[in-house]
């Protein structure tokens, strides 16, 4: 499937690009792969709802890293999946006495619109799951093979229980999150509780598909590591790619089991890294569906609001932590933006060098924007009082290409 239109990175050559930290949820704070070729798998949406603030918060952090390692030189494949079949989905269509076909494409190509606006690169491929069903088959057959499939009635499930031994909480937690996020730990007859379910055998009035473990659709935490696999797999790395991420909400069970899955079907590690956007918001609740308060990016656009000030509000907070959006927030942003255009507009603004190697060095520190665009902020007011450089647009192309902000 076609992404977006790609997006032209301006080249910062003068620049040294320190060996990129992030916060892995798992390990703490480590280094990137200097590997010249870096993978990157990123869980896409579910095309049941318009991208609201919290996806939006999640594709930029990641756009941040695919910056960050393109002007260092890297070579990047950026994988992003979108789970264009699934119960939320299938739900709403019902609901709204609508083709959830027609409701999946409507919504992704409201996000590639959205995304689009926010300046995010777009992945080298965005990959449906939908048109993915032989290479899911073909994934799930390896673990057939390899002895970790097993059938109740007619679905079939992953055997977990061999690959537990640094679950990160107790059984019992684990019980009640893994049933909270779509799984089915009471149900008779399984291995363990927490085994996930790889095919569903097809329900009367749902979509399904024929395969070898008969008609029906793929479980969600198969969709991802078959795609992941089959389009970044070198077959000699371990871990097979560098990269996992997503948001926060997915770190269990969705990216354990994915880990897990692929442990068991080619007895290696998946990802060097997890790394996990925070949740957004709203006014000092939770930002989600059920709570009927999430903001969406193109009710924003909508309303007239300038994606650029979406994109600064958004990176005023630290991509892993839990923040809130507001209107004050919104309003914040936007003065913000318009001092920085202001001295961007100038002739002669303050110096330059030292700011533009201090933004550098901010992103590598585990993607510190609070602490970039601060330094920006200061750097504008200065330009108003000591402004002998003639180098605007040095920094204009900088903050492009390091933040995505074309201002």
């Amino acid at each position: 499937m076609n992404s977006w239109p790609q997006i032209f990175l301006p080249p910062l050559d003068d620049y040294v690009f320190p060996q990129l930290n992030l916060l892995d949820s798992n390990r703490g704070l480590v280094k990137a792969s200097t590997s010249q070729n870096f993978s990157i798998y990123v869980c896409g949406i579910t095309p049941y709802d318009s991208t609201h603030l919290g996806h939006a918060a999640t594709y930029l952090a990641f756009d941040l890293i695919n910056r960050y390692q393109l002007l260092a030189k890297y070579k990047v494949d950026f994988i992003e999946n979108v789970t264009d079949i699934d119960d939320p989905l299938l739900e709403r269509a019902k609901r709204d006495n609508q083709d959830w076909q027609i409701l999946a494409q409507e919504q992704i190509d409201l996000f590639k619109s959205d995304m689009s606006a926010l300046r995010i690169i777009p992945p080298k491929k965005l990959v449906k799951v939908t048109e993915s069903f032989d290479l899911i088959e073909k994934f799930i057959t390896q673990l057939s093979d390899r002895g970790f499939l097993y059938k109740i009635e007619e679905d079939y499930y992953f055997s977990v229980g061999d690959f537990l031994d640094d679950l990160p909480m107790t059984v019992d937690q684990a019980k009640v999150i893994f049933q909270q996020r779509g799984g089915d730990p009471e149900r008779t007859g399984k291995n363990h509780p927490l085994d996930p379910v790889v095919w569903l055998a097809n329900q009367e009035g749902d979509p399904g598909w024929p395969s070898k473990f008969g008609y029906g659709r793929p479980g969600w935490h198969v969709e991802c590591t078959a795609i992941a696999c089959n389009h970044l797999d070198n077959s000699n790395s371990d871990p097979i790619i560098d990269l996992q991420g997503g948001g926060s909400d997915l770190l269990f069970p969705h990216h354990y089991m994915s880990a897990k899955i692929v442990q068991a079907a080619y007895g290696r590690e998946f990802s060097s890294l997890y790394i996990h956007a925070g949740m957004i918001g709203l006014d000092g609740e939770k930002m989600s569906k059920s709570k009927g308060n999430l903001v969406f990016v193109s009710k924003l656009l909508g309303d007239g609001v300038d994606p650029m000030i979406i994109r600064w509000a958004l990176l005023t907070g630290h991509y892993q932590s839990d923040r809130q959006w507001s209107d004050d927030l919104l309003k914040k942003a936007e003065s913000e933006v318009g001092l920085m255009r202001t001295a961007l507009s100038r002739t002669e603004v303050a110096d330059t060098d030292q700011l533009l190697k201090d933004l550098v060095s901010d992103l590598s520190n585990n993607l510190d924007t609070p602490s970039a665009l601060n330094r920006l902020v200061l750097w504008a007011k200065e330009s108003q009082k000591d402004a002998d450089h003639n180098q605007s647009g040095q920094v204009s192309r900088a903050i492009d290409s390091l933040l995505g902000l074309a201002l």
